[in-house]
């Protein structure tokens, strides 16, 4: 992944919620490098659902549909 990728990630882990930012974003700095391509590719759709949602995700209290997503935040909240 090239640079620019990665800073439009990272520009897209910057939530309206700062508990969002900092997990999705140190997520991003420690683990996704060491993702598989269909692991990033989950994140990155992770990253288009509403504040709300993610953290409902990863605070335990919902669980995405698909299995991909519900893998991916799995990792986040280890």
């Amino acid at each position: 992944m090239d640079e620019r990728h990665f800073n439009r990630l990272r520009w897209r882990c910057r939530r309206g919620l700062l508990e969002l930012d900092l997990t999705l974003q140190s997520f991003l700095d420690r683990q996704f490098a060491q993702l598989t391509p269909p692991e990033q590719w989950a994140f990155e759709i992770l990253l288009e659902a509403p504040d709300n949602t993610l953290l409902a995700y990863l605070h335990g209290m919902e669980q995405p549909q698909e299995t991909e997503l519900r893998q991916i935040v799995a990792k986040i909240r280890q």
